[in-house]
Order: C-alpha cells, then sequence, then structure tokens
C-alpha cells in the first residue's frame, strides 16, 4: 500500500542530475530481449555463411568414423584419449566461428543499448541484491509480470514454430536420413535456416517492444515527487561548485555581448592598457552617451583592439578613465558628472568626420 502511494506521488518527471546520477551508478535500462535476438542473428549468420562447409567437413569425419570404426582401435586409455582428442578438434573447428559470432552479438547488444562504462557500484555488495522483500518484488510486481508473460510467449512461439516446420519438412527430414550424411547434414542446415529466419523476424518484433517497454519503465522508476524536486533544487543552488560555475558563464555571456558591441562605440576612453570604457552617443538615441563596454587588464586591451580594427577614436585620459571605471555600468548612460569631459571628447569625435553636403 505504501509503495503504491509513493508512486502515486511521484508525479514530476526526473531531472536531468538524477538522471545523470543514475547512469552514473551504473542503473541503465536494458532489454533482455535484445541479446537473445543479436545471438538468433549471429546463429543465422553461421547458418548461411559459414554452416555449409563446416557441415559438408563434420559429415565427411562422421563416414569415415563410423564407415570404417576398426581404424579407431579403444584398446587402451591412449587410444581412447586419442579418440577423444580427435572428435573435439572437428567439433571445434566447426563450432569456434559460432562462438565468436556469439561473443560479437553480445557485445553488439550491450553497445546498442548503452555505451560500456566500468561503474565499481554494479560490484559493491549490497544486502538489498539478497533482500526477500526486494526479491519478492522484483518477481511479483509489473516487471516481474512483464518478465514472466515475455517467457510464456516465447515459449509458446518457439513451440508453433517448431510444430509447423517439422510438420512440413517430415518427409523432407526422412528422406535427408537415407542419403549420404553430407547430404543429410546439408538438409539439417537448410531446415536450420528457416527456423532461425521465422524466429529472428519474430524476435526483432519482441526485442523492439522490449526495447519501448524498458525505457519507458525506467524513467516511471525515475519519476519524482514535487518534494524531491524543490529539495533537489535547493541543493543545487546551495553547492558552491554549481554558483561559481554560474557566475562564471554569466561572467562569459556578459563579455561576449560586450565585445559585440564595441564596434558600434563612438570613441574609446582608455588608461592607456588597464582600463577600458567604449561609449557611444547619437543624439536622435540617448540625450547622453551610453556606456557598450568596459573592462580591465586583457579586456581592456581587446576592447582596444577591436576599436582599432574599426576605426574607432581612442583618447588615451588616465584618470579620467580610471574615475569612469569604477562609476559607470554597461548598458547605462555615464553620470552627469562626467557629461562635461565626455562632451569634449565627442566634439572631437564629430569635428573630425567629413560634413555632409547640403542639397542647393
Amino acid at each position: 500500500m505504501a509503495e503504491s502511494v509513493d508512486k502515486e506521488s511521484k508525479t514530476e518527471e526526473a531531472t536531468e542530475k538524477k538522471i545523470r546520477d543514475t547512469i552514473e551508478k551504473g542503473k541503465l535500462p536494458v532489454s533482455k530481449e535484445t541479446p537473445i535476438l543479436t545471438s538468433f542473428i549471429a546463429i543465422l549468420v553461421f547458418a548461411v555463411f559459414m554452416a555449409r562447409e563446416r557441415a559438408g567437413e563434420m559429415g565427411m569425419f562422421l563416414s569415415i568414423f563410423l564407415e570404417k570404426p576398426e581404424d579407431w582401435p579403444l584398446d587402451t586409455a591412449a587410444d581412447v584419449a586419442t579418440l577423444y582428442q580427435v572428435v573435439l578438434i572437428e567439433i571445434g573447428k566447426m563450432l569456434v566461428a559460432l562462438v565468436l559470432l556469439l561473443m560479437g552479438a553480445g557485445i553488439l547488444a550491450s553497445v546498442i543499448q548503452n555505451m560500456p562504462q566500468f561503474v565499481g557500484e554494479r560490484i559493491r555488495p549490497q544486502l538489498s541484491r539478497i533482500s526477500l522483500s526486494s526479491g519478492w518484488k522484483r518477481l511479483f510486481g509489473i516487471q516481474g509480470f512483464v518478465e514472466f508473460a515475455k517467457s510464456v510467449g516465447k515459449l509458446v512461439f518457439v513451440l508453433v514454430v517448431l510444430f509447423l516446420v517439422f510438420n512440413d519438412e517430415v518427409t523432407r527430414l526422412l528422406s535427408g536420413m537415407i542419403t549420404a550424411p553430407a547430404a543429410f547434414g546439408l538438409v539439417i542446415r537448410e531446415m536450420t535456416i528457416d527456423i532461425l529466419l521465422v524466429v529472428v523476424f519474430v524476435m526483432g518484433g519482441i526485442a523492439a517492444v522490449d526495447l519501448v517497454w524498458s525505457r519507458f519503465h525506467w524513467m516511471q522508476d525515475l519519476r519524482m515527487t514535487r518534494q524531491e524536486v524543490k529539495d533537489e533544487l535547493k541543493q543545487s543552488e546551495g553547492d558552491p561548485i554549481v554558483k561559481s560555475r554560474l557566475r562564471s558563464l554569466a561572467r562569459d555571456r556578459a563579455r561576449r555581448r560586450m565585445m559585440t558591441a564595441v564596434p558600434r562605440a563612438t570613441l574609446v576612453i582608455a588608461n592607456p592598457t588597464h582600463y577600458s570604457i567604449a561609449l557611444r552617443y547619437v543624439r536622435e538615441e540617448n540625450s547622453a552617451p551610453v556606456v557598450l563596454a568596459k573592462g580591465q587588464d586583457l579586456v581592456a586591451l581587446r576592447i582596444r583592439e577591436i576599436a582599432a580594427k574599426h576605426n574607432i577614436p581612442i583618447f588615451e585620459d588616465v584618470a579620467l578613465a580610471r574615475s569612469m571605471y569604477k562609476q559607470v555600468s554597461v548598458d547605462s548612460v555615464i553620470p552627469q558628472e562626467f557629461y562635461q569631459a565626455v562632451a569634449e571628447l565627442v566634439r572631437i569625435v564629430y569635428s573630425k568626420q567629413p560634413q555632409k553636403k547640403k542639397n542647393p
């Protein structure tokens, strides 16, 4: 009852921080059907491209082994060991490619779902993993019923496929039994390919549904209550590292915005390298000059570089630059005490600009 109430209270989507923390702990959505699908695909690839040659070789070996048993004496333990060795080598040559394909299929299934990563949390001993209550919830919860339904569905499907295939191929199978061993191996291969094609097709649908379900169920489990969201927000805002990062981002954004505005400046007042203030004055826009940018040391040098690039006049006035830097704010008009000094500089700028000819 308490668990259902708790789930009903989790009405909020998981935050990015909770999703990130969950992934770092290795708790990722995993579809159990995807590895099965890739394994069947690997077996199908082996059956189509490699099994013909391997089946022929195995058939020839069995024919020699069965037709001439006298060539394989079993009088001593060494003879038995030799026979086992030969048989195992022949079986190994047939199955080594299949084993490698299955290993590759397992790795591919993992990569498709989630990028591999080492998580120590997953191998750390935890009492909850041997808890009877936790195990009971896993067995009889929603996920447990889903897994049980999938297992029953797959079992029924396999039985139906085997019945249909063998019902249609029973004559072919019986006729193949009285042929040469190599030919009978090819009959078995073709029947196996037919079965695998149907299995891969159906398992592809099952794996796709299971992949979507696993991610949906994972996101549902990560849902949070409103109180959890509030607590996480408070914790993030109170984190000094987060605050420092936010301040740094804000400074970077403000600095980029200032540098973008410098080409629009009317003049720059510098000191000559420690401080720089870029001002814009257009009578039709504002009643007083507006501060577009201001900076100290490296930022001041950058303001001067941009101003020089755009042919904006630069006035070096140590006292004025130092005093203005401490009192002015970006995107604001200058204080009244600087009107006279700045007005003189603006007059010089406009006096050097070519006068527009008046039409007669």
